[in-house]
C-alpha cells in the first residue's frame, strides 16, 4: 500500500527577488501507515508551512505530494476539498468547536458535510465520543466543557472520519499538564490501535511520544530519528551554516 504521505523535494517560496523566502526548502519525506510521527523547530523553521502542506490547506510552489496515494498537485478545488474532508482529520490547538453546537452535532458535522446519513452519523459520532472518555458529554456545548474535553470532542470528530491521518498541530498548546497528558494518552491509544499521527509542536513532551521526530531548520529536514534513544534537546537551533 502506498505511504499516508509522501512528499518529494517539496519547495514553498513567498515573495520575489531579493524579499523571497524559501519557507520550505526541498523537503522529502514519508509517513507510513500506522506511524505516530512529530514534526518540531523553532519558530521560522517551515514547520508550520509545512503542515499546511501535509494538510493541503496550501499548496507546495514545487515538488510533488502524495496523500494516500493521491497526488496532490493534479486535483481542482472541488476535488482537493473532497480528498481533505475524506482523507485527513485535523485537530487543532484551538480546538475549532462551533460554540453553540453540542459536542455530538460538533462531531457530527464533518460527516454530514460528507453526505453521511443521518442516523449513521449519529452512531459514528456517539461511537467516536464514548472512545475518547466523553460519552456522557454529548449533549454538553463547548463552554460546558474544560479544555482538555474540548480537545478530546476534537479528536473525537476526527476519528469519526476515519481519516488516512490524524493531523495534530500544537494540540496541547492550550492546555495544563493534566489535560495534556490525557490528550497524549489519547493519541497513543488512536496510533496503538492503528491510526497515522502526524503532530506539529515545539514541545518535547508531545514529541517524546511519537515513534519518530522530525525536526526542521531554515525549511529544510535537519534530523530525522527514532524516539527511542533520542537525547531532548539534541538537535542544534543555530542558523544553517
Amino acid at each position: 500500500m502506498p505511504a499516508v504521505v509522501e512528499l518529494v523535494d517539496i519547495t514553498k517560496v513567498y515573495g520575489s527577488g531579493e524579499n523571497t523566502v524559501r519557507a520550505v526548502d526541498g523537503v522529502t519525506l514519508r509517513i507510513e501507515r500506522g506511524e505516530f510521527v512529530a514534526v518540531m523547530g523553532a519558530s521560522g523553521s517551515g514547520k508550520s508551512t509545512l503542515m499546511n502542506i501535509i494538510g493541503a490547506l496550501d499548496a507546495a510552489t514545487s515538488g510533488t505530494y502524495r496523500l494516500d496515494g493521491v497526488d496532490i498537485g493534479e486535483l481542482d478545488d472541488d476535488a482537493l476539498s473532497l480528498v481533505r474532508n475524506r482523507r485527513i482529520g485535523f485537530i487543532f490547538q484551538s480546538f475549532n468547536l462551533i460554540p453553540r453546537m453540542s459536542a455530538l452535532a460538533n462531531v457530527e458535522l464533518p460527516l454530514m458535510y460528507r453526505g453521511v446519513s443521518r442516523s449513521a452519523r449519529r452512531s459514528k459520532a456517539l461511537q467516536a465520543l464514548a472512545s475518547v472518555g466523553l460519552g456522557d458529554r454529548t449533549h454538553h456545548q463547548p463552554n460546558q466543557l474544560s479544555g482538555g474535553q474540548q480537545q478530546r470532542v476534537a479528536v473525537a470528530r476526527a476519528l469519526a472520519m476515519e481519516p488516512a491521518l490524524m493531523l495534530a498541530d500544537e494540540p496541547t498548546g492550550n492546555l495544563d499538564s493534566r489535560s495534556t497528558a490525557d490528550v497524549l494518552d489519547l493519541l497513543q491509544r488512536v496510533h496503538a490501535g492503528g491510526g497515522t499521527i502526524a503532530v506539529i509542536t515545539h514541545e518535547e513532551e508531545v514529541a517524546a511520544r511519537a515513534q519518530r521526530v522530525i525536526t526542521l531548520r531554515d525549511g529544510r529536514i535537519a534530523a530525522d530519528e527514532p524516539t527511542f534513544g533520542r537525547r531532548a534537546g539534541s538537535v542544534d537551533w543555530g542558523a544553517r551554516p
